[in-house]
């Protein structure tokens, strides 16, 4: 079967593998659409990050080169012996984090902040960009019929998305600001808008994702370009600044935009992986009392987030700009990520 392997910085390759077979607790499916995702062209330009390089990761016992691609749905072609509640036919999407179940974060539930985190195809594993992949069947969750198959393969960056505003200290009626309006923040955007966000100010150099960001909810876009962004967004909210400010692009500058633009006491929350360390004044929290919060992925929200979805409340499958085949992946794919910011979410299907 065909499918994309990470061998190095700008070093992805489609190739032939093996079809897999499935052991006791697993479940093969036949990927119907696979994103490429930011973690993903972080990979591309300037990995290894995630990728196991040296050593194999501890959980999927792999090393580069690895099959990507995490953002992914399919249909349940085999089932292992163990495996309960699903079956063959099943429609379904992957929860593709790696934990080891023994760790003091696993045991409470916090799976997500394992001390052996990794990512089916970040960390190893049989990835979504591959025509079938294997999965445990903990993985895996069943979507609704009426679900488009683009939907299914939103519901991963969704959950980004969602658990960044929950485990924020945003409360229906307040302020926020969205620094950065790739995919996560455009989702972002509609997850604070579906959680009651009375204002939603959006700072982006791109005048392509400035108006696709109107589009998701936010209420006014900055130009960080042309206007100071913190004189802004204080100017929109009585000089106070947004209750809470999410950090999506990964920079210094969109860092420290976001600390300042949050008021006294207010929340900033990161949500994107660093290529490279960023300087912070920490008097700037020191001096308000205001609170940083990290986020990484997700937890136990796969169901909530695949309801959102299919209600219509967050409308991820809007974002999709483009769908390529697997052979394309790195022409019309990374690469156009890479020069084209009117690309938002481009999907794969391994099968061409």
């Amino acid at each position: 079967m065909k499918a994309a392997l990470w061998y190095n910085q700008k070093d992805i390759r489609v190739e032939n593998i093996p079809e897999p077979s499935i052991e006791r607790d697993q479940v093969k499916i036949k990927v119907v659409y696979c994103g490429i995702c930011g973690s993903d062209l972080h990979e591309y330009l300037a990995g290894p990050i995630f990728v196991p390089v040296k050593e194999p990761h501890p959980i999927s016992k792999d090393k580069a080169p690895i099959v990507m691609g995490h953002e992914y749905a399919g249909e349940v072609t085999a089932i292992g012996e163990e495996v309960a509640g699903i079956k063959v036919g099943d429609r379904v999407c992957v929860e593709p984090i790696y934990s080891c179940g023994n760790c003091s974060s696993c045991q409470k539930g916090h799976y997500n902040v394992c001390e052996q985190l990794g990512f089916i195809g970040l960390s190893g594993g049989l990835g979504g960009f591959s025509e079938y992949s294997v999965v445990p069947s903990k993985m895996v969750h069943k979507i609704p019929d009426h679900m488009s198959w683009e939907q299914a393969a939103l519901v991963e960056p969704t959950a980004v998305a969602v658990h960044a505003v929950r485990q924020s200290d945003m409360k229906i009626g307040d302020s926020i600001a969205v620094i950065g309006t790739g995919p996560i923040g455009l989702l972002v955007i509609q997850a604070a808008k579906a959680a009651g966000a009375s204002k939603i100010i959006a700072v982006e150099v791109s005048a392509e994702r400035r108006e696709i960001a109107k589009q998701a909810g936010a209420h006014i876009v900055i130009d960080p370009i042309e206007v100071n962004p913190v004189a802004a967004i204080k100017e929109y909210t009585n000089g106070l600044g947004v209750d809470v400010a999410f950090e999506v692009a990964g920079i210094e500058a969109t860092i420290n935009t976001a600390i300042e633009s949050t008021k006294a006491e207010g929340n900033v929350v990161n949500i994107s992986i660093w290529e490279k360390p960023a300087s912070i004044p920490v008097n700037n929290f020191i001096l308000t009392e205001r609170k940083m919060t990290s986020i990484i992925a997700y937890r136990n929200i796969f169901p909530q987030v695949i309801q959102l979805i299919a209600n219509g409340q967050i409308k991820a499958a809007e974002l999709v700009t483009k769908k390529i085949s697997i052979e394309q992946i790195v022409s019309k794919g990374f690469e156009a990520l890479t020069k084209n910011k009117n690309q938002i979410k481009i999907l794969v299907d391994p099968s061409l």
